[in-house]
């Protein structure tokens, strides 16, 4: 390797997998199980909303919320997500990722218990005042995402690093199914105790008072973990890279180290005060961090943008799945707690069936087949069943064909998450230099939510039916369902090709991917060869 490692970051590096590894998984995890029930439990409570908010007398069917407050309230978090997502992770990198780990995670238990308290006299003050909570509620999310990647990764060893990160990014898929089994017990609960008449039967006394608790509750229970976990967070050290690279105290990495990984490790006077000679090195706006780093950070956002606009789009074609398969009846034959439990109940289904497995594959197989490998088999056989959905969408249109459709669709999703979901992740926690990775995460995780926005709302307008009096109320005519599958695979077209910008960093130390052991060395020395005799270039 060019240029010498201290010997704290070649300890951890070499480390065999042990007690604190998994410690940190789940402490880190736990932020995005939290992650995960927040973003996701909204949908599970949006036709509730239209009921109690938007009751028309007389109206053949139970009231929704209006396309605009739909879109807000559902589209609120990611916006905030977003703008978290640079912050947070541009701070993770200024003040270090411990500190700003516990700001977020603060921000995320207040705003979950706030968003359950939002108050108001008319439905606009009550949604506006849960948009504002569901907007900051985003912005803690959004830290979670580039500090949870970036501790996972420089506290893991090079052997299995790939599969701790994913295992941190994979407990999204128990947050997601935590909020639907307990949105199943809550309203089996509600409805056992207060019990309620169709809508058809009667639409006033369907929405019984209490129903408005319920939501409030879901929204709220989002707090629990977070909260359990911070205690944890706060007595985790701050990563050796950190320390040693970013704040220039390698004395302080070894020490801490070596209480983590229980061995002593030297302190090495003499690497110190090499380190602190250096100056900081280039920063993101250079021409030096262009040309060495310019195309990874491309194909990490590209590739991010790319997969979210497909995985986001997944909402607009559930509810179509559901009713189609029988899993939810018409929303006039239910209560208003019937139809939060019938809600959970398809979505755990899914959760359970495709989302969950999926992420644990990669989890198995990453540091086997390699990022670069899953990233391009994933995005292939989703544009493979994208285009297998859409051309032949008439047959799948008939009800004997229903199941195929279900089952292609899960697939889909399935190679998502064995897929670029998870190693859009992974791969930027590991390719940028230790002052700069946060920052970068937080860009190229930015871009993905960019993407969620454009697959959540720009195809709930683009998949509207082609003829106007068929669109659903409120919304302009679209390019129809069939043609939005079409767009959505070439998207994950692009996406494939995108994946040949973004290196391979399976089984390579942190400070080899992003050229680190060059920078730290003393100006003027030779460049000492690799141990196959050879000198090694940087990595570009």
């Amino acid at each position: 390797m060019a240029g010498e490692q201290l010997q704290v970051l070649n300890a951890l590096d070499v480390a065999k997998t042990q007690w604190y590894h998994f410690t940190a998984i789940i402490i880190a995890g736990m932020g995005f199980f939290t992650d995960a029930y927040d973003l996701f439990c909204i949908s599970l409570v949006t036709k509730l909303l239209g009921r109690i908010y938007y009751h028309v007398d007389g109206m053949e069917k139970p009231g929704s919320l209006p396309p605009n407050v739909s879109a807000a309230v559902n589209g609120v978090a990611f916006c905030g997500t977003l703008a978290g997502q640079l912050f947070f992770g541009w701070l993770g990198d200024k003040l270090g990722r411990k500190k700003v780990y516990g700001m977020t995670l603060m921000l995320m238990v207040i705003c979950s218990v706030a968003s359950g308290l939002s108050f108001g006299h008319t439905p606009k003050s009550v949604m506006a005042t849960l948009c504002f909570f569901r907007f900051w509620l985003g912005f803690g999310i959004g830290g979670d995402y580039p500090l949870s990647a970036t501790i996972m990764s420089e506290y893991a060893n090079k052997k299995t690093r790939g599969a701790f990160i994913a295992a941190v990014f994979a407990m999204q898929g128990f947050g997601i199914l935590a909020g639907g089994v307990f949105a199943i017990i809550l309203s089996s609960s509600f409805n056992a105790m207060f019990e309620a008449p169709s809508y058809e039967v009667d639409a006033l006394r369907s929405t019984v008072p209490q129903a408005d608790y319920v939501w409030r509750i879901i929204l709220m229970v989002g707090a629990l973990p977070a909260a359990l976990t911070y205690y944890w967070r706060m007595k985790m050290p701050e990563t050796a890279r950190y320390t040693a690279l970013v704040a220039k105290n390698a004395k302080r990495a070894a020490s801490d180290m070596s209480k983590v990984l229980q061995m002593d490790i030297e302190a090495e006077p003499q690497k110190i005060e090499q380190i602190k000679e250096q100056k900081s090195g280039f920063g993101l706006f250079t021409k030096e961090f262009a040309k060495r780093h310019g195309l990874h950070l491309l194909g990490t956002t590209s590739t991010w943008f790319l997969l979210d606009i497909a995985f986001y789009s997944q909402n607009l074609f559930q509810k179509d799945i559901f009713s189609a398969i029988g899993w939810i009846p018409s929303a006039k034959s239910m209560n208003a707690i019937d139809e939060v439990y019938r809600i959970a109940r398809a979505q755990t289904l899914i959760a359970l069936c495709s989302t969950v497995p999926g992420y644990w594959f990669t989890v198995a197989f990453i540091d086997k087949m390699g990022r670069f490998a899953i990233q391009l088999m994933g995005f292939f056989f989703m544009t493979v069943f994208m285009f297998a959905l859409a051309i032949p969408y008439d047959h799948w249109t008939h009800k004997d064909n229903r199941i195929g459709f279900v089952i292609m669709y899960s697939l889909t999703f399935f190679f998502a998450n064995f897929g670029p979901n998870a190693t859009t992740f992974v791969v930027p926690a590991e390719i940028f230099p230790a002052r700069l990775r946060s920052t970068c995460h937080g860009i190229s995780a930015a871009s993905g939510k960019l993407g969620a926005i454009v697959g959540a709302f720009g195809f709930l307008y683009l998949a509207q039916n082609q003829d106007k009096a068929k669109a659903d109320a409120g919304y302009p005519a679209g390019i129809g369902v069939k043609n939005s599958l079409i767009v959505l695979g070439v998207v994950n077209a692009l996406g494939f090709l995108f994946t040949f910008l973004v290196p391979e960093s399976k089984g390579k130390s942190l400070e080899e991917m992003s050229g680190e052991n060059e920078d730290n060395e003393p100006q003027g020395e030779a460049e000492p060869p690799s141990s196959n005799g050879r000198r090694e270039a940087p990595v570009a």
